[in-house]
């Protein structure tokens, strides 16, 4: 039976493991219906698929946590041991805001803070003048029982911003943990709070991976995060949960701004990581915090706390004027929480130099010439095309055409194929004061596709950009790239369809990636020739694009991946396959060059995460096992 039928026939076991996941998460058949018809009606069909098959997959973490996050006597009694190890311990204030919350979610979250393998924490928390009964006389019960729980009793409710900054008023600790009143701490999340602070002792804020409680109490759907991603932050709060700050900083920065409730953590991290460096953020790859699901939460849907995204909005552009930095920025669509942030281009607008490599295939060099001059709005540009060796009577028709059209010039290189060797002759001559590669099998279908690109590559720390790549079927070629996966890199969400979020929203979200593909990258010439350019010398055809992204993040760049920019690639369509043939002995050599110059980076790509999986299975699955200790 062939692969494809047998996903065929596969399918329908897929959608009803899927379904039940939603229905766990739900707390219920009937909700979970409600919930699928709504997102069918919202986001279309494909979203409506992609959600449950990424539900389906997720019946694997209850086994992942089982064999390798599951607290038993024995681990207990190692991390006592730990916990003494320790060459300091630091007191960290637990903050907690409480507003009439289900008694019994609160006692959960309290008892988790009681069982902490580390004691060396108090609990502060503000009742924000609960309206129901029982809430006060539990509270002060648990603060008579454990002279660490300090109380803040307000007499007039004041929002979660007023309460937060009410329970910072009792901390006293060194560090200050963020956590909601109705969410639960795994046993060893303080020690791996303090074990982290003793490992990176100028780290001023730390976050962890998280996951989520359905109303059983069931874990589902864990987050295991890129390390800090500036850019992925402006898009979603990625730092929470669970956030832990150093008091001082947290203090120096006014705590929390009342008129940003719903986001008001959001924007706490975001003014904190204006006053640090981006070293002195810190994340740590373990689940330390359950965020519980409820009717209410904004853990389930954007729709049940809509003011949560206007305050994200504010925050997010708040920041960007507090950085001197001009953007526009809205929501990813009229359903998500998530934001879309287009930056300005300076003014004068730069000249663009685009550099097309091409031999022969006259139908394809003029497809992705036409829909460029045809559809880009970005008008300061001019192409270079790059011909190597071109001998068929229409190619060669097309390239007379184009060496007589404005802004449009032929550099002739008569050698064998080095796709390094061609970009860098080409960039010799380039007038612009940014780059963009190009393939010559690629098709411009959206105007803006270079006005988006540039915009990120003119920011100040900024080394390549790449674009979103589709195929004409409308799968994704290119979400960045994944270091690690396959022969020695891949693409994320490789063949994800057209209207999927992916992994947490990461296949559409603007953010910090170790490389993006040269069919289409943005980058400025001073940076490109800074670092020398593509490596003609050792990688000709493959990987070259990757090692040039290492090369400018050695140089303290950050490369970013630009899902607004969208074009389509009729991938490698001129030349053949590197798997087979003369070209597999080179192929073999280009990954030994790699590996021998970048080591255990491609291994350890901080953009992905040790709890996911590298060989073996598909990106974002899990990782059987973990490439990171439990207690590490």
């Amino acid at each position: 039976m062939s692969a494809k039928a047998k996903s065929v026939l596969h399918l329908p076991w897929r959608l009803f493991k899927g379904f039940r996941q939603v229905a766990e998460l739900r707390g219920g058949t009937l909700p979970a219906m409600r919930a699928i018809c709504e997102t069918a009606r919202r986001d279309g069909l494909r979203s409506f698929r992609s959600r449950v098959a990424r539900a389906a997959n997720e019946n694997d973490y209850s086994d992942w946590i089982a064999r390798f996050d599951t607290n038993d006597h024995e681990a207990l009694d190692d991390l006592a041991v730990r916990v003494q190890a320790l060459r300091e311990h630091p007191l960290v204030s637990i903050v907690v805001p409480v507003y009439n919350p289900p008694v019994d979610y609160l006692r959960e979250m309290i008892e988790s803070v009681l069982a902490q393998a580390y004691p060396y924490w108090e609990l502060c928390i503000a009742d924000d003048a609960s309206s129901a009964p029982q809430i006060a006389p539990l509270l002060r019960d648990y603060a008579m029982r454990d002279s660490r729980i300090k109380l803040a009793m307000r007499s007039e409710n004041g929002h979660i911003c007023a309460a937060s900054n009410s329970a910072i008023e009792l901390a006293t600790g060194r560090f200050i943990a963020l956590l909601d009143h109705d969410d639960v701490l795994p046993h060893h999340a303080l020690y791996m709070v303090a074990l982290y602070a003793q490992k990176y002792p100028h780290a001023k804020m730390f976050f962890s991976d998280e996951d989520k409680l359905t109303p059983s109490g069931k874990r589902v759907q864990p987050y295991f995060k890129s390390d800090w991603n500036a850019a992925l932050m402006l898009g979603q709060n990625m730092f929470s949960h669970l956030g832990v700050f150093e008091a001082d900083l947290l203090r120096e920065v006014g705590g929390f701004r009342p008129g940003f409730e719903g986001s008001q953590d959001h924007d706490l991290a975001l003014r904190c990581a204006e006053r640090v460096e981006p070293t002195q953020i810190v994340h740590i790859r373990h689940v330390l915090y359950h965020w519980r699901v409820s009717e209410e939460s904004t853990a389930r849907d954007i729709g049940a706390k809509p003011y949560v995204r206007d305050a994200s909005l504010l925050a997010v552009r708040e920041h960007l004027a507090r950085c001197g930095l001009g953007a526009s920025v809205e929501p990813l669509s009229a359903s998500s929480s998530m934001l879309r942030v287009r930056f300005d281009i300076p003014q004068p607008r730069p000249l663009v130099s685009i550099i097309v490599p091409t031999r022969d295939r006259a139908d394809l060099l003029s497809r992705c010439i036409e829909s460029l001059r045809a559809l880009t709005l970005y008008r300061e540009y001019e192409i270079i095309v790059v011909d190597n060796g071109s001998a068929q009577k229409d190619a060669l028709e097309l390239l007379d055409g184009y060496r007589r059209t404005a802004g449009m010039s032929v550099l002739t290189v008569d050698a064998p194929f080095n796709f390094s060797d061609l970009n860098n002759r080409a960039v010799r001559v380039a007038k612009g004061e940014l780059l963009c590669l190009l393939n010559n099998d690629t098709e411009i279908i959206s105007g803006d596709w270079l006005d988006l690109l540039c915009g990120y590559a003119c920011l100040p720390d900024a080394g390549a950009v790449g674009a979103a790549l589709w195929y004409p079927d409308m799968r994704l070629q290119h979400g960045g790239v994944l270091l690690g996966i396959g022969d020695l890199a891949g693409h994320f969400h490789h063949l994800l369809s057209k209207g999927g979020a992916g992994y947490f929203g990461r296949a559409i979200l603007a953010q910090e990636v170790s490389a993006v593909t040269a069919a289409c990258l943005v980058v400025r010439k001073e940076s490109y020739e800074r670092v020398g350019g593509l490596d003609a010398d050792h990688l000709s055809v493959a990987f070259n694009d990757v090692d040039f992204c290492l090369k400018l993040r050695a140089a303290g760049l950050k490369n970013f991946y630009v899902p607004y920019a969208e074009l389509v690639h009729h991938e490698s369509a001129t030349r053949s396959s590197d798997l087979s043939g003369p070209n597999a002995e080179r192929f073999r050599r280009d990954i030994e060059t790699m590996r021998a110059r970048w080591g255990s980076l491609i291994e350890q790509d901080p953009y992905y995460n040790p709890n996911l999986a590298l060989s073996g299975a598909a990106a974002f699955s899990l990782a059987f096992p973990p490439r990171i200790g439990r207690f590490d």
